[in-house]
């Protein structure tokens, strides 16, 4: 009875549900599968092709891998360069001006990030690194035309083009920057900015060709007539730079009361957090210039390093001999000094060598600062030819003395590189180097002081240097002490 009541409740639930009827009538049966063909054992012709098709798969991985980890560093270095100007320059610089001058300083700076980006777009890449002679580049990438996300095998076989673009603009921005230590608190907003354009275009641009453009007559590494080494701008940034600063100071004259009237800087903090932001952004400088994230980047990266402190400590020393005590502004002074004397051999030395690198340009650096300058009478408001123009020129020297092969064989497997090495006629080449550098900063900076100061003139009106850069110039000022 229980038995039959239990069949006719479980037939009213397969009515009720009527998916359920099927699962609960179907047994499973196993699958009775075909018998299987075996196939024919591969030929030695198809597991040759399996090979290399397995090769050119881990081959294409491998590169894709390189590609990532080099963009990826480069991308980093270019931010790091970036940060250099600003908040680097900007606050080094500003904090050494007085302080009716600090918005203004900056302010320069800062400008040059945007001028010098859209000058770049439109023409001074392409005459940078685009074809054309040995002296400057054409008007083949202009707009940026035929820059894209490919490589360059000539400048750099595992970045994108653009990539390669960006990070040499931040070069192109903080050169014609450092110009601006040298005229602080004098020169209109204006005619400033008219200046560099004009520097840019008919300075740098020839000057970054002849030594890392294609065809360049200093080019090392694509076949210059005189090869110089200059790993990330000794000659192209800080010999331009500081050679030009001397010229425009010599120009303009001495400030209102130099210097006979006490001006010393508003803020030294300031200008310490600058010089560490430029430590740190010096290894994109430096170590970025390798191009890529190998071996060759770790090696500029420690001499780089290395250089900065071995200059600060040599500054100080000479000054604590010279003066009884070291200065907070003179070891700032010191390890930037020592990070331009590298920059030409960051990637050509051992570590070794660029302790002493850093340790002579720091002490010759300081002796040009205190001694020459005061000798001389020059206005080098912040030292811009002390510590960029010398401290550059020496480094180029001294790259050729300590380069090495072990470190970079940019002139072929088992050929020397530095005078040391039994290279003796790379000084020469470093020497011609620094002459068309010092030349074209020289008569290209004079020329154009000129065209600008006959049209627009450059300098502040005795009213408006007294008054102060930011009221006069920006309207504004860098501090408000209201209650």
């Amino acid at each position: 009875m229980r038995s039959s009541a239990l069949k006719l409740l479980l037939a009213c639930l397969c009515c009720l549900l009527p998916g359920l009827a099927p699962a609960y009538a179907q047994t499973s049966v196993p699958a009775v599968s075909a018998p299987q063909i075996q196939s024919q054992p591969p030929s030695q012709a198809d597991r040759i092709a399996i090979l290399e098709k397995q090769v050119a798969d881990n081959t294409a991985a491998a590169a894709a891998a390189q590609m990532g980890a080099d963009n990826g560093w480069m991308l980093v270095s270019s931010a790091l360069v970036l940060m250099m100007s600003a908040p680097g320059l900007t606050l080094f610089y500003g904090g050494l001006v007085r302080r009716k001058n600090v918005l203004g300083t900056m302010m320069q700076t800062f400008a040059l990030m945007g001028v010098v980006t859209v000058l770049w777009a439109l023409v001074t890449y392409s005459l940078a690194f685009g074809p054309g002679n040995a002296f400057i580049g054409g008007f083949h990438n202009v707009l940026l035309h035929g820059v894209g996300l490919t490589p360059d095998k000539d400048y750099a076989a595992t970045l994108p083009l653009q990539t390669f673009m960006v990070y040499q603009l931040m070069f192109a921005i903080i050169t014609p920057a450092l110009i601006t230590g040298a005229f602080a608190e004098r020169v209109k907003f204006s005619a400033m900015l008219v200046f560099m354009i004009l520097w840019a275009l008919f300075v740098y641009s020839p000057m970054a060709h002849m030594v890392w453009g294609k065809g360049g007559l200093l080019n090392a590494s694509l076949g210059g007539r005189f090869p110089t080494l200059d790993f990330a701008g000794g000659t192209v940034v800080h010999v331009t730079s500081g050679v030009s600063a001397l010229v425009t100071a010599l120009y303009l004259g001495k400030r209102i009361g130099y210097p006979k009237v006490a001006m010393p800087p508003h803020s030294v903090v300031f200008s310490f957090i600058g010089a560490a932001l430029l430590w740190v952004g010096w290894f994109g400088f430096n170590a970025g210039s390798a191009l890529g994230s190998g071996t060759l980047a770790t090696s500029a990266f420690v001499a780089t390093h290395f250089a900065a402190a071995a200059a600060a400590c040599g500054w100080s020393a000479a000054e604590w001999f010279r003066n009884g005590k070291p200065s907070a502004l003179g070891a700032i002074s010191g390890a930037v000094a020592g990070l331009v004397g590298i920059t030409p051999a960051a990637g050509f030395v051992n570590p070794i060598s660029a302790l002493w690198i850093g340790l002579i340009t720091g002490i010759f650096c300081f002796f040009m600062v205190v001694t020459v300058k005061a000798r001389f009478g020059y206005d080098d408001s912040l030292d811009a030819f002390g510590v960029h123009g010398a401290g550059g020129t020496i480094g180029a020297i001294l790259t050729g003395l300590f380069a090495n092969s072990a470190i970079n064989p940019i002139f072929g497997a088992g050929k020397a590189t530095g005078v040391f090495e039994g290279n003796p006629h790379q000084l020469v080449n470093q020497l011609t180097g620094i002459a068309i550098a010092w030349t074209l900063s020289i008569c290209g900076t004079l020329i154009i002081l000129v065209l600008v100061d006959k049209t627009l003139g450059l300098r502040m009106s005795a009213e408006d240097e007294t008054e102060g850069m930011d009221i006069a110039l920006h309207g504004e000022e860098g501090y408000d002490f209201a209650a």
